[in-house]
């Protein structure tokens, strides 16, 4: 404040006449020592209250905010001696609290002491609020578990990045020889977020076949990153499995489509489709920007990485770098809400929640993802984001030295990325364009682009409190029998609204006998699966290429450059109820690794080919091997995967819920109070009744805890998760 005073102009701690320095010292701890004052004791209710609007908007109001705290707290010094214009006031308030947050932040990390002393008084108001009985946890008691899902990092590029110097925690971990182990797992078909994180937390992805498909009895598009989407397959999945999920216990789910039956929520896209209590998919933003400091740090984060956008956009189109998409519009602001926004309030919350001892944390990082789909999954910009992700996983280690009880942080990936041009980028029009070209029907001379899949650009809207984007125009059908056209990476889905049930081949090709020829025989398009009446299902390729479902094997035909496990996952998809008239999958060029997207993505996953098919898993040495938990499971009777390894989401997810009960012992929730379930593993849960999970916990110990005693116990709050600052 005394630095400030001096450069400002506006701003004054002295009289008119002059003040001794002693004077001046004396009149400047007085103002801070009220402007920090107002700022712990006025500061959460202001943001409590301002909860009604766009989180956004929240973080803009935060600069006039604390300027008006510390007007308040100059009116406050003796004798008039503290005075400083409106705009000034902005200024000095944002850069005291930037100074205390960066100084505050490197004394606890480095004093142990610090910490210490912030958990004992976490614990004493957790034991004022809880009950006499609870047993609360301790370093010497099962450890927590915190799942940190790096979305969209492939095991490639994790392992060059950490041999690069890239992520140095995470290289550190890998050379430790008591530190993590590392391996590959192999996703289903549909390579993306949607799919992969449903069945890590809920134990199944069935009829998944993509990031959006149609469903022609509702004649709904699904969206994986719409509120309303992502419930219904939560509630799916749970209705299928008969289980909560895999954070059903003491859980926590932070940044995440789906909240895998956690208690404790902040940011899941699914729950924002749901009203009452712990509902809100924007509950954790309170927790966050409840600290004045942690909101201007965001804030000017937030400015910084839309100028950086602005800049690296510009100097790729300045040296013509290819291939490249638009970056342009809102692109700068949605990207800078995933790679900080998101990012700074999610590893808050996964704070806040390793203070409070939770059992597990989940919690997906979308920074790496978002800004890869458009820089390319190898690009500078993508590395860079990748440095500050390594930041982040160094503060959450470091912090777990000093909690309440041990922690095991595991590290893992949903898909990875492939590169490559766009469709359209390279032949000059869209999958919709080729799709009614081989229809007959008119196609435009200029190729419009394909909405795409980002899962950042509908969680920023939701912090605008704007409804998600409707069905794009162009993915609507002109008439009731033109197809609808999806694009999910390079993964493309075609349905005819107009014919009851799966369209076969049959019917396609009286209808539009040159479409599934045109298609198929496109050199951007790798092969297609159709149903047909004779054989079954199909897969198509180029040259007339045939094979049934049932004969498919990797290495031969139209899967040749697909790799092991592709004619698997193509036959398990091909099961699932709302698996599209024809799935179009784009080719793959194995001597580069690319694909091309049917989307405007130069990085991009949804279907199979090179890097995006191949996520990765680092665990702590100590716990059991992935590849041991499969074998034993193929030895009680299970069927081993194609080509061995880890194969498939819901393998991740048996292996997710085997460590946990490791170290916790089988805890398995009831079923709620008046809870029937549904019908049918097909049929998903009526609206008015809660998940399994939901409603009383049944564990090992002395007693049994309904989850709103529970939360009593831990001393959280729902509407308040991950009170980290």
């Amino acid at each position: 404040m005394l630095v400030l005073a001096g450069a400002l102009p506006d701003f004054r701690l002295q009289s008119e006449d002059g003040d001794t320095i002693t004077r001046t010292a004396f009149t400047a701890a007085w103002g801070a020592g009220a402007f920090g004052l107002l700022s712990a004791l006025v500061w959460p209710f202001l943001v409590r209250a301002l909860l009604i609007v766009p989180a956004l908007v929240l973080g803009a109001l935060v600069f006039f905010l604390n300027g008006s705290l510390l007007l308040i707290a100059l009116r406050l010094i003796p004798d008039g001696r503290g005075d400083a214009a409106p705009e000034t006031a902005v200024v000095v308030a944002a850069v005291m609290s930037a100074v205390a947050s960066a100084t505050s932040t490197a004394l606890a990390v480095r004093d142990d002491e610090a910490y210490r002393r912030r958990l004992s008084r976490l614990a004493d108001r957790r034991r004022r609020r809880g009950s006499p009985n609870t047993v609360w946890p301790d370093r010497d008691g099962p450890p927590g578990t915190v799942f940190l899902q790096l979305d969209g990092v492939g095991h490639d590029v994790l392992v060059k990045a950490a041999a690069d110097g890239l992520m140095p925690t995470v290289a550190g971990w890998l050379a430790d020889s008591s530190g993590h182990r590392l391996t590959p797992w192999r996703t289903d078909w549909s390579s993306q977020t949607g799919a992969s994180q449903l069945a890590i937390l809920h134990g199944s992805n069935h009829d998944v076949p993509a990031f959006r498909w149609y469903e022609k009895e509702t004649g709904t598009v699904m969206v994986s990153s719409r509120p309303a989407s992502a419930l219904e397959m939560q509630r799916r999945a749970i209705a299928r499995t008969r289980d909560g999920g895999l954070l059903t216990i003491d859980g926590a789910s932070r940044g995440n489509l789906f909240s895998g039956g956690a208690g404790q929520l902040a940011l899941v896209l699914s729950m924002a489709a749901r009203r009452g209590k712990g509902r809100r998919s924007r509950s954790g933003y309170f927790a966050y920007f409840s600290d004045p400091a942690n909101a201007v740090r965001t804030a000017l984060s937030f400015a910084a990485e839309v100028g950086r956008e602005i800049v690296q956009s510009t100097r790729a189109r300045a040296r013509k770098v290819t291939p490249r998409v638009k970056r342009g519009g809102l692109y700068p602001f949605i990207r800078a809400f995933a790679t900080v926004v998101e990012r700074d309030v999610v590893v808050a919350a996964v704070l806040g929640d390793m203070f409070a001892g939770r059992t597990a944390v989940y919690a997906d990082l979308v920074a790496y993802d978002e800004v890869a789909h458009h820089s390319g999954p190898h690009s500078r910009d993508a590395e860079k984001v990748l440095r500050r992700l390594d930041r982040s996983l160094a503060l959450i280690a470091k912090i777990a030295d000093h909690t309440p009880r041990t922690y095991r942080i595991v590290l893992l990936s949903d898909h990875g990325q492939s590169p490559g041009e766009t469709f359209a980028g390279k032949y000059g029009l869209t999958l919709k364009d080729l799709v009614r070209a081989g229809c007959g029907l008119p196609v435009p001379r200029r190729a419009r682009g394909t909405h795409s899949a980002s899962e950042a650009r509908d969680a920023v809207r939701i912090a605008l409190h704007r409804p998600p984007e409707e069905v794009p125009e162009a993915e609507r059908p002109a008439k009731r029998s033109d197809p609808i056209v999806l694009a999910s990476g390079n993964l493309g889905l075609l349905s005819f609204p107009d014919i009851e049930g799966r369209a076969s081949r049959e019917q396609i090709d009286r209808r539009h006998p040159a479409l599934l020829s045109t298609l198929a025989n496109h050199p951007g398009v790798g092969f297609l699966l159709v149903r047909s009446e004779e054989h079954g299902s199909v897969v198509l390729g180029p040259g007339g290429a045939e094979v049934p479902v049932a004969e498919l094997a990797d290495g031969e035909g139209p899967l040749a450059v697909f790799g092991t496990g592709a004619a698997a996952a193509v036959r398990r998809t091909d099961t699932f109820p709302h698996v599209a008239d024809v799935m179009v999958n784009s080719m793959y060029d194995p001597e580069t690794g690319t694909v091309h997207a049917f989307e405007e993505q130069i990085g991009s996953h949804g279907g199979l080919g090179g890097e995006q098919s191949r996520p990765f898993l680092l665990w702590p040495r100590g716990m059991t091997d992935p590849l041991d938990i499969v074998a034993a499971e193929a030895a009680e009777g299970a069927p081993a995967p194609p080509g061995g390894g880890l194969v498939g989401a819901e393998a991740v997810h048996r292996v997710l819920n085997r460590w946990l009960l490791e170290f916790s012992g089988p805890q398995v929730p009831v079923r709620a109070e008046g809870f029937t379930g549904a019908a049918r593993a097909d049929e998903p849960f009526p609206a008015d009744e809660p998940f399994p999970g939901e409603g009383a916990f049944a564990g090992e110990g002395p007693e049994t805890k309904s989850k709103p005693e529970l939360e009593t116990d831990l001393g959280t709050k729902t509407e308040a998760p991950g009170a980290a600052g």
